[in-house]
């Protein structure tokens, strides 16, 4: 019995398909039904035959008609594995005859300069259009939209996008997009109407988008963005929350495009309503009998204005200290009431804790090369234990710091079956560890400084540090090896050793005309007491060798003839250290104190103590200011009827200690006029920090005011606060690419006439 050679080609419409086989199954079907065989399929090139067959409604020894028919070419055209599906028969066999749709071999990009091609690849993986895919024309308009959108979010409306398929040897192609980009559309008015409590200039302060200003090349906040206009929008209703009006809305938005697509003009319509304080302010729910600790944690009071900020930082400090006692689904309800003849919002916090739960699994993922060991002995929350909010978001901030990945990213997933069990996921995302540093710099203090570095923070993903530095500059030379076992025991303790070699030209900076080569070697262990503080002992050996001549300073040439151009010591080393900052680069918030202590041993022909106290604290005055403060002494003095050694002193004046004066320039001086530094040292500056105008927001890009104090004094001289010299001015700081950049203009306060001014100066790599 032999059937159709083709009955129901797929390429027709379905109801078409449906209707054909109903009279094909009036003239034949109908008396040819008969029982399957076997099954053949033929035309498959990629696709295994298993694969058919699952999509197949029939199997051998079933009845096959003309209803079995439409559903197997409709079932295998639905897996969008092919373009064309045929069956027939003979024998009892059932043929199944297919064209498989092209594999997707590679996708291009021609034209693209504002995405990296990875970017835009990552864009159309989601609409299926990705490497190794079947092909299927009909994404290809998808995904043509689709890049027009990535550029729409950039401000490009002119960008066009034209596909280009070309077919490749066993059955595959390649896909091209050739984009023409077009010129990026800029803000040329945005607006606001309705605005009559505040100027409208202050309420665009709020905004990251604005119209062209001078530092727009590097902003880009005249480059329309959805995404920035609903972030703009939300900062707008927070500044008037914020301010008492909690009727505000904004009541339309509108963005109108030139018809060249240059110009994008905004328009936003607000009404202000009326101000309002807050009324009674109580909680409710079930506080678990702390009731008095959740109210202490409440920062709004009635009578005062309403602030939608302080509103909700009180219910998030409501929920995080329930999450500290395992609390983990907190929820503090917010029910508003407002008394619009009073002027007054009554608050009702409902808090409803939820049910307590423990940490079941602490998992982590994306770790492709760290060690599970170097990430999980940071977690301070264990598994088995009452779920902690705090730990949890101090085990984050303790792997962030290890510097070794580019995100670190936190999800508490409940425990599916359970009502009390949740998992602490953590994800990282990998970075590159290994740095191989070519480069160059320039300070007012150094001129030029060539430096290269091989450094490897996470020696084969055991958490290690081992690093070779050089570093040349007409004042300093350096080279230097150094290891660093963070967690040389379990608990915590860490190991520190050093080789290095040191040269400096004094006569570079104008002190005489003397070299100093250090060469030296140690080893220390830091010991953590809590979080925040360490301790640290160790020691070191250090030899020094004087060069000297006819024209140098006479107390070098006096030390050379008492002791010899060459002396070592055995140093003990001892330090304290806290740090609470919320950033080493570019912090806002936080304290720094540092206490250090070195220690020459008569075991060496050098004996001395030398002490350095350091304090620094941030004060973030809202979100654009800060506030910092920075003091410093180091004292030292010999013992064993030894000096102190004088190529130990320390010096002040330029950026670092006190600006507007030429480095190292303060304090003593010889008969001839130079600087000789001092056994002791007192700084003191202040630092007020404040985005660039049109930067605003800007934490790597910021500009300062600072007041500076200090001198040097001799070892036989008490500290005088009276010779402090000082200091103001003004300056920018810039994390750059290559380093903390400063730059300051200062201006010397109570000069004397020795006083060696220098107003401009400029360096990287160092904080105050």
């Amino acid at each position: 019995m032999t059937m159709r050679s083709r009955l129901f080609p797929a390429r027709l419409v379905y109801p078409v398909v449906a209707c054909c086989a109903l009279q094909l199954g009036v003239a034949h079907a109908a008396i040819n039904e008969f029982k399957v065989k076997d099954i053949r399929v033929e035309g498959l090139r990629r696709t295994e035959a298993g694969t058919v067959f699952s999509y197949l409604p029939v199997r051998v020894g079933d009845t096959f008609n003309d209803e079995v028919a439409v559903k197997a070419i409709r079932s295998l055209y639905a897996t969008g594995f092919f373009d064309d599906v045929k069956i027939s028969a003979k024998d009892d066999v059932l043929i199944v005859t297919v064209v498989e749709r092209p594999a997707i071999a590679s996708v291009d990009f021609n034209g693209t300069k504002e995405f990296d091609k990875d970017t835009l690849k990552n864009a159309l993986k989601g609409i299926g259009i990705s490497e190794s895919k079947i092909f299927d024309r009909s994404l290809l308009d998808k995904a043509e939209q689709e890049l027009k959108k990535q550029y729409l979010a950039r401000g490009k409306y002119g960008a066009q996008v034209q596909t280009e398929v070309k077919p490749l040897p066993r059955n595959r192609v390649a896909i091209t997009f050739n984009v023409e980009e077009g010129e990026t559309a800029s803000i040329k008015q945005l607006k606001i109407i309705g605005a009559k409590t505040f100027k409208t200039q202050d309420l665009l302060d709020e905004f990251q988008l604005g119209t062209h200003t001078w530092t727009s090349w590097y902003t880009k906040n005249d480059q329309y963005s959805r995404q920035k206009l609903s972030g703009d929008l939300e900062r707008l209703r927070s500044f008037y929350l914020n301010r008492g009006y909690a009727d505000f809305s904004i009541e339309n938005t509108q963005v109108q495009i030139s018809p060249n697509k240059q110009d994008v003009y905004i328009t936003i319509s607000i009404k202000e309503g009326d101000k309002f304080k807050f009324g009674k302010v109580q909680l409710s729910g079930d506080m678990l009998d702390r009731q008095k600790e959740l109210e202490s944690l409440l920062t709004i009071k009635p009578g005062e204005t309403f602030n939608g900020e302080q509103l909700s930082d009180s219910t998030k400090a409501i929920q995080d200290d329930l999450g500290n006692y395992g609390y983990a689904f907190a929820n503090a309800n917010v029910i508003p009431d407002i008394d619009r003849d009073t002027h007054e919002v009554n608050i009702n916090i409902v808090v409803d804790p939820g049910k307590r739960v423990y940490v079941r699994r602490m998992n982590i993922g994306g770790n492709t090369r760290t060690k599970d060991e170097v990430i999980r002995r940071e977690f301070r929350q264990f598994e088995s234990a009452w779920y902690d909010a705090r730990k949890i978001q101090l085990s984050k901030e303790r792997v962030d710091k290890l510097d070794y990945f580019k995100d670190v990213k936190v999800d508490t997933q409940p425990v599916p079956g359970t009502s009390d069990q949740v998992d602490v996921n953590f994800e990282v995302e990998e970075k590159p560890t290994g740095n191989l540093l070519l480069g160059a710099g320039i300070s007012s203090t150094d001129a030029l400084i060539l430096s290269a570095a091989i450094q490897q923070q996470n020696l084969f993903g055991t958490g290690k540090t081992v690093g070779l530095e050089l570093n040349t500059s007409k004042v300093n030379r350096t080279i230097s090896f150094n290891e660093t076992d963070p967690y040389f025991t379990i608990d915590g303790v860490s190991r520190s050793f050093n080789i290095y070699d040191r040269q400096t030209d004094a006569s570079q900076l104008n002190l005489g005309n003397y070299k100093i080569g250090t060469t030296g070697a140690g080893v220390s262990f830091g010991f953590p007491i809590t979080e925040y503080e360490r301790l640290s002992f160790g020691t070191s050996y250090e030899g020094t060798n004087l060069s000297v001549d006819a024209t140098s300073p006479a107390r070098y040439q006096n030390y050379v003839q008492q002791f010899g151009n060459s002396t070592y010591a055995i140093l003990l080393n001892a330090g304290y250290q806290l740090d609470t900052r919320d950033s080493a680069i570019a912090p806002t918030r936080g304290h720094l104190r540092r206490l250090s202590a070195d220690l020459a041993t008569p075991l060496g022909q050098q004996e001395f103590l030398k002490t350095t106290y350091q304090e620094q604290v941030y004060f973030p005055l809202s979100k654009k200011y800060t506030l910092a403060l920075n003091g410093e002494i180091t004292s030292g003095f010999g013992f064993g009827g030894k000096p102190y050694p004088i190529f130990r002193n320390v010096y002040a004046g330029g950026i670092g200690s006190v600006r507007g004066y030429r480095a190292s320039s303060l304090g003593p001086v010889d008969a001839d006029g130079v600087p000789t530094g001092g056994a002791k040292r007192l700084i003191g500056n202040a630092e007020f920090y404040f985005p660039l105008p049109g930067l605003k927001k800007d934490r790597t890009f910021r500009a300062f005011t600072f007041l500076d104090a200090g001198n040097v004094y001799q070892s036989n001289e008490k500290i005088s606060l009276g010779q402090l010299r000082y200091s103001t001015g003004f300056g920018i700081s810039w994390t750059s690419p290559v380093g903390p950049l400063k730059f300051s203009l200062g201006f010397p306060l109570n000069t004397k006439p020795t006083d060696d001014i220098q107003r401009i100066q400029f360096t990287i790599g160092t904080g105050f």
